[in-house]
This record gives structure tokens, C-alpha cells and sequence, in this order.
């Protein structure tokens, strides 16, 4: 009786998990990113003059704080909704949705790595700061990193999760539809706006809550 009962709790546990883990990745990476925006200009007249304002400083460390713990909430996603899939998994599938999931992660954390050794540098260099052009290699490696690599890593999840969400039934059909517009727009809007790459919290943030408040009763056919 009691593993019955644990066989009929899973189902309906497992997209409140992935819900969580969506809204929590979401917030934390539109937060970092925004506080990346608003602190670094887009093409400062000086490299790393942003870097003598106590007050950007601060707030781009506290962004690169925010990535790694957006990036453990977006694992724990990727596991929710592979149990999800569970034995419906087809290898393809499973190696093209983890395969970006991780991709993505990593590419993160290795942009963010090299934004915080920059600062780290200069603050550890307060008489001899590192030389401009490193500062602007450093922030031209991130933002290839960022906006290009991990964007388009970003695209391919956002397919495979579109498809997740039509199989199990578990999101509405227009989130569906905005994430297939979500992923054109990150494989080929690069450059069109500094604001691009919001799109993928964005849809992951209104998948979730629409995942949050359908509740499980949505997903009990599949």
C-alpha cells in the first residue's frame, strides 16, 4: 500500500518541483543579467571606467554571485523534467536536452568566471591596474560567452522543453507557441537588442507559473 501511494504522489509532485526550479532560476538570472545591463554600459568610451564606481562594482559582484545558485536551480530543472519524460525518454531526445542544459550552465558560470577574475584583479592591483587591453579582452571573451554561446545553447533547450511541455501536457499552448518564437529569436537576434537573452528566464518564469498554478490535475493524462 505504501509504495502504491508513492507511485500515485509522484506524478503530481514532480511538476511543483519543476515549477520551483524554473521560478527560482528565472528570477535569480533576470536579476543577474539586469544588474549586468544597468551597471556595464554597452560600449563604454573607456574600458573599465565602470570599474572605478564603488557602486556598479558592487552591483556587478553581487550579479556574478546570483549565477552560480541560478545555475544549481536550473540543474534541479533539468532533472524534474527528464523524470517527467521518464520512461517515454527516446536517447535522441535525452542527449539533445541535456546536452544544451549543460552546455548552457557551464557557459555561464565560465562567462561569469571570467568577469569576476577581471574585478578580482583590479582590486587586488589598486596602484597598477591591469592595462586596457586586457580589460577589453576580458569583457569581449564574456560577452561572446554570454550573448552568442550560452544564447544559443539556451535555443536548443527551449525546443526540447517546448516539446516536454506538449507531450506531458503540462503548459498551456501559447507558452508553447512563445517558446518556439523564443528560440528563433535567440539563434538568429543576436545583436538586435542588449536585451536578448532575458528572453530565456522570461519563458522559463511563465512556464513555470503556468505549470505552478495549472496544479496537477493538467498533467494526470500523460
Amino acid at each position: 500500500m505504501h509504495h502504491g501511494g508513492l507511485q500515485a504522489g509522484s506524478p503530481l509532485r514532480t511538476p511543483r518541483a519543476a515549477a520551483v526550479a524554473g521560478i527560482v532560476f528565472s528570477v535569480l538570472l533576470i536579476t543577474a543579467l539586469a544588474l549586468l545591463k544597468v551597471s556595464v554600459p554597452a560600449k563604454p568610451a573607456v574600458a573599465g571606467a565602470w570599474l572605478t564606481e564603488s557602486g556598479r562594482r558592487t552591483a556587478v559582484v553581487v550579479a556574478l554571485n546570483l549565477v552560480p545558485f541560478s545555475g544549481i536551480a536550473f540543474l534541479w530543472l533539468i532533472g524534474v523534467l527528464r523524470d517527467r519524460v521518464g520512461v517515454r525518454e527516446d536517447r535522441f531526445f535525452a542527449t539533445v536536452f541535456l546536452g544544451s542544459g549543460l552546455l548552457f550552465v557551464g557557459m555561464l558560470f565560465v562567462a561569469a568566471a571570467v568577469a569576476g577574475g577581471l574585478i578580482a584583479e583590479t582590486a587586488s592591483r589598486v596602484s597598477h591596474p591591469p592595462g586596457p587591453d586586457t580589460l577589453v579582452l576580458g569583457r569581449n571573451v564574456t560577452s561572446i560567452l554570454l550573448n552568442v554561446y550560452s544564447m544559443r545553447m539556451a535555443a536548443v533547450f527551449t525546443l526540447t522543453t517546448v516539446t516536454i511541455a506538449r507531450r506531458t501536457q503540462i503548459a498551456s499552448r501559447w507558452l508553447l507557441a512563445a517558446g518556439l518564437a523564443t528560440a528563433v529569436v535567440l539563434l538568429v537576434g543576436n545583436g538586435v537588442s542588449a536585451w536578448v537573452e532575458l528572453l530565456f528566464p522570461a519563458w522559463i518564469l511563465a512556464l513555470s507559473i503556468d505549470i505552478l498554478v495549472s496544479g496537477p490535475g493538467t498533467s494526470a493524462t500523460a
